[in-house]
């Protein structure tokens, strides 16, 4: 044989080792690592990109779930679980099928899309600071306006300190829903757990509501959205607290906040993240609520002066610092599972 053709031969069989190597690696790698690698990837797409205008995976379940409801709408418990197993069911079955891909490269694909699909941390940011800026230029028609991409209030009457708060409150809320929550689901139960936590939480936001209309249709939905964001949102609250020095804050006063005021809010899990804002924001939060025809009184939270413009972009720098930090737990919880 000529020695150009052994030479050929012998490279052809480096290339093919190398192959069976990389293989090997991939398949050590697979299949958890691969979805671990993929909720990082999506974490950093979510980042740079934000959420798309149109489009978006989350507004389409909505339209779907809206669709069903006016099919099985009726005003009673049974319906409303009726809803909530249709809607969620095929969404969890859906995350079930991708960790049933055997390709590493398209299961991370796979989960960086869902991953990045329910993420909402970086379009919180920017909303946040859009109300910051429309009060900074004394546009109050603009920041009333724009209180609605946030929370449901009715902003009409809304005074500027009043649309501070609001702003605050549904930023320390949304980190734990937008951001910690499916993160937290995400490493412990993989894709289906990402897309499962996003269905819940976007039905209670659909019809979770103390209304005529939602009040025993939304119960379900409402319920297992409190069961599925305990420990979420009392994660969100420690890394709140020992987050404070980010704003100027005082982790021990933050912790002291959380410790005396989060079971005071109605809500079994929202009272955590907004203690704990107030406290490392140094601000009092809570207060009266309209929402239509709707009015809250809600125990203020804090002991510290009543929020100002300013603190929005306080609020905006904690919820990211919280939202870092909770994707490092979240990737390195995966990454571990993955190795067992």
């Amino acid at each position: 044989m000529p020695i150009s053709s052994k030479r050929t031969d012998r490279l052809s069989s480096k290339r093919a080792d190398r192959r069976t190597g990389f293989g090997r690696v991939w398949g050590r790698c697979a299949p958890g690592r691969a979805e671990a690698v993929g909720m990082l990837a999506g974490i950093v797409v979510d980042a740079l990109l934000a959420d798309p205008r149109r489009g978006h995976p989350v507004a389409l379940f909505g339209r779907a779930a809206a669709a069903l409801e006016r099919r099985l709408y009726g005003d009673a418990r049974p319906a409303g679980v009726l809803h909530v197993g249709l809607c969620v069911g095929p969404v969890a079955l859906l995350g079930l099928a991708v960790t049933r891909v055997k390709s590493p490269v398209l299961r991370g694909a796979l989960s960086a899309v869902a991953t990045w699909s329910v993420l909402g941390g970086t379009t919180l940011g920017r909303e946040g600071v859009a109300m910051a800026e429309l009060l900074e230029a004394d546009d109050l028609a603009g920041a009333r306006g724009r209180l609605s991409h946030l929370c449901g209030r009715d902003p009409s009457l809304l005074e500027p300190a009043e649309l501070a708060r609001a702003t605050v409150e549904s930023i320390a809320e949304n980190t734990s829903d937008a951001v910690v929550a499916p993160l937290f689901w995400g490493a412990v139960a993989g894709v289906p757990g990402l897309l499962a936590y996003r269905a819940i939480n976007t039905l209670d936001a659909m019809v979770g509501h103390h209304s005529p209309r939602y009040e025993r249709f939304g119960w379900a939905a409402a319920r297992l959205d409190d069961v599925v964001n305990v420990v979420p949102a009392r994660i969100t609250g420690l890394l709140a607290v020992l987050g404070a020095p980010v704003v100027e804050g005082s982790a021990r006063r933050a912790a002291a906040v959380l410790r005396g005021d989060g079971h005071r809010h109605p809500s079994p899990n929202a009272g955590r993240c907004e203690a704990a804002f107030a406290g490392a924001l140094d601000v009092t939060l809570g207060g009266v609520n309209v929402y239509g025809d709707r009015v809250e009184h809600r125990p203020e939270m804090g002991d510290g002066r009543k929020p100002e413009t300013a603190d929005i972009r306080r609020s905006v720098r904690l919820a990211r610092a919280v939202g870092v930090a909770a994707a490092g737990l979240a990737v390195l919880a995966a990454l571990r599972g993955s190795r067992r």
